[in-house]
């Protein structure tokens, strides 16, 4: 077990306090901000953009430019999806169903997922870093996180496919670069996500039954 515990936590013996005590709030607020997702809770959007705001400004303190960008666009996707749950018209509540994407919104995420990848590869170029093969990785999880927001926003069911594929490319990476406790919230985001998923399915077949 010793070397498990010396990959995980010895990173954190020279990392200065005040990163550890960030990291580990935004740990807190990132598994909240997912299990009210998982309830379609609007607090997911607040919890979520404190995770992300944290999280935003610990890697641009460690020059990890993709990971930056990727929360970066978490908060403002954050704003909007919060903004997008909570629309009122004539003081009712504009209610957002659960609904499977059409072809239209399937080539509008596409979009985003290129569009992501290429504004995250030019800040990499714009803050002169060298760009190696884990943040390629960056870029491309970069590209699927910011689609799965998108999607969460407009409660598209695929929203949660992308999250499962974005956490468990990210877990093995996260380890590797000696960020232990964001590792392990995509560990845990993985379980949650897929979670939601069937809860999200759940809820979805039940509104075409009624609809």
């Amino acid at each position: 077990m010793n070397p498990i515990f010396d990959f995980f936590l010895g990173p954190y013996e020279d990392r200065e306090l005040s990163l550890i005590i960030l990291e580990a709030t935004a740990f807190f607020f990132g598994i909240a901000s997912v299990v009210y997702a998982k309830k379609e809770d609007i607090l997911v959007y607040p919890t979520g953009l404190v995770a992300t705001v944290i999280t935003t400004y610990i890697f641009f303190t460690d020059s990890l430019f993709g990971d930056m960008m990727m929360n970066f666009y978490y908060s403002i996707m954050s704003i909007y999806g919060w903004w997008n749950w909570a629309r009122r018209k004539d003081d009712r509540e504009l209610l957002v169903h659960i609904t499977r994407t059409n072809k239209k919104e399937k080539w509008v995420g596409f979009g985003f997922f290129i569009l992501t990848m290429l504004v995250t590869y030019g800040v990499y170029m714009a803050f002169g870093a060298e760009i190696g093969t884990t943040n390629y990785v960056d870029i491309v999880t970069s590209g699927i996180f910011f689609t799965g927001m998108w999607y969460m926003a407009n409660k598209k069911l695929e929203n949660w496919t992308l999250w499962i594929i974005g956490d468990l490319i990210t877990v093995p990476l996260y380890a590797y670069r000696g960020w232990g406790m964001f590792s392990l919230q995509y560990l845990i985001f993985t379980v949650l996500a897929i979670q939601g998923y069937l809860a999200w399915k759940k809820n979805l077949g039940k509104s075409l039954q009624t609809s």
